[in-house]
């Protein structure tokens, strides 16, 4: 017996059916799940795709990031609609399938060579390891491979006609949520430090800080050496201090070097002193301005920038800026910039997860986050209210709740203009057979 046969003989059981219905759920779900992840945070994902990107030897790729991010989150989504609803079901299935050829592969080779750490497939919301990854693509491939041959059997719940407006109301939907996302913060923060976080550690924060916190470092004969207060070397013997950092954020150390720490916040000044309690550990008022990728900021931004800076100072807030650039790149910026703030030196990766845009902006209050905001979402109006209040005007709960109950709200009427005329001849039929029974003869016995 056939393979062909065997799927006819058994699409129109009930179990067939019910399972069709369970892989169009589950497969949909997980595709509209990873999508909307991606697109929630455009910066996040872009980052991804550019840790991709290098992996492969592609870095001539990296302008390309945040495009492809966007459209690999549209597509997700879409596709993950269309399965779900049965809409497309030859078509859907198939894209599906060439999408999974791709990510199968990709994932697999994450898993053997470790080349990036984090796919990345559900962004900050859900980490998997990458054999994680690579077993869950194995599965959603199985049930893609089932839909392709048992999809066409059940009927969706939206008719022909109207399956390309599932397709422009969902893709609708996430371009919207990838614009607030980029433009202005992510709807969903999945990352560290949400607002109303405290950006600094009670824990080290309520700590004392003394001289014992700390490492010094000095060097000899071109070479370096760690120190504690109490076995300081003496200098008239050729050594030379170098700089030091706190033994509770080591990170601080790694900072200085330009690398990645992933430990936690720590600001490092220009000689690689760990400043981090002295700029956000006492109870008063600091503006954040974040700059990522400082080289990459225009000049244009310094009049925002300096605005917010002698707005803040009138109302008794203190500014730092704050980036993973090296000092010859932070002196350039302020030359062009007419930067009156200062700049501390901080880890990339950690300055990212504060917040996105290049540059962020982040109001504390005693340490704990109020507000972020990219720099290019505050307008003029906002610009003139108070800095305490300045980003508090953008409500994204609010904001991700009107745009999801608009879409469902749409694609609600949307079944019921398509499917209203099939309700109305299943009355009609049930009235018509009901009303034939009754006018049928009775036999006597």
């Amino acid at each position: 017996m056939t393979i062909k046969a065997i799927i006819n003989a058994v699409k129109g059981e009930k179990w067939c059916l019910l399972l069709t219905m369970l892989m169009r759920l589950t497969v949909g779900g997980v595709f509209i799940f990873s999508g909307f992840t991606k697109a929630i945070d455009p910066w996040g994902t872009g980052y991804k795709i550019t840790d991709y990107l290098n992996a492969l030897g592609m870095t001539e790729w990296a302008g390309t990031a945040l495009f492809i991010a966007v459209a690999l989150a549209a597509i997700e989504f879409v596709l993950g609609v269309v399965i779900a609803v049965g809409a497309y079901r030859r078509g859907g299935p198939v894209l599906a399938l060439v999408l999974m050829i791709i990510m199968t592969p990709l994932t697999l080779w994450l898993a053997v060579t470790g080349a990036v750490p984090d796919c990345g497939c559900f962004g900050d919301a859900l980490h998997l390891s990458n054999w994680a990854t690579f077993g869950k693509n194995v599965l959603l491939l199985l049930g893609i491979i089932y839909l392709l041959a048992f999809n066409k059997s059940l009927r969706g719940v939206y008719g022909p006609a109207v399956q390309w407006v599932i397709l422009a109301l969902s893709f609708a939907l996430m371009m919207a949520v990838a614009y607030y996302g980029y433009f202005v913060q992510p709807l969903i923060d999945y990352r560290p430090y949400p607002e109303g976080t405290r950006l600094v550690s009670s824990t080290i924060e309520d700590n004392d800080e003394s001289e014992d916190d700390f490492i010094f470092i000095y060097s000899k004969n071109g070479e370096e050496h760690e120190f504690t207060i109490d076995s300081l070397p003496d200098e008239e013997d050729g050594w030379e201090y170098v700089t030091r950092y706190h033994a509770r954020r080591p990170q601080t150390r790694v900072i200085m070097q330009h690398g990645n720490a992933g430990d936690g916040i720590a600001i490092a000044d220009s000689d690689g002193n760990d400043v981090t309690l002295d700029l956000l550990g006492d109870s008063h008022r600091t503006l954040l301005l974040l700059f990522p990728d400082l080289p990459q900021v225009g000049v244009v931004n310094s009049f925002t920038l300096n605005d917010l800076h002698d707005a803040a100072l009138v109302a008794q807030t203190d500014v730092i800026g704050l980036t993973p650039a090296t000092d010859g790149e932070i002196e350039h910026w302020k030359d062009i910039s007419m930067a009156s703030y200062p700049i501390y030196h901080m880890d990339d990766s950690e300055l990212k997860m504060i917040a996105r845009g290049n540059p962020a902006v982040v109001y504390l209050e005693d340490g704990v986050i109020k507000w972020k905001r990219t720099l290019s979402s505050l307008d003029g109006e906002e610009q003139t209210m108070e800095i305490s209040e300045m980003g508090s005007t953008f409500d994204a709960d609010n904001t991700l709740t009107n745009l999801t109950l608009t879409y469902l709200a749409a694609m609600l009427a949307l079944l019921i203009i398509n499917r209203t005329h099939l309700m109305v001849r299943y009355f009609y039929y049930k009235r018509n057979k009901k009303k034939s029974n009754n006018q049928q003869p009775t036999t006597k016995d």
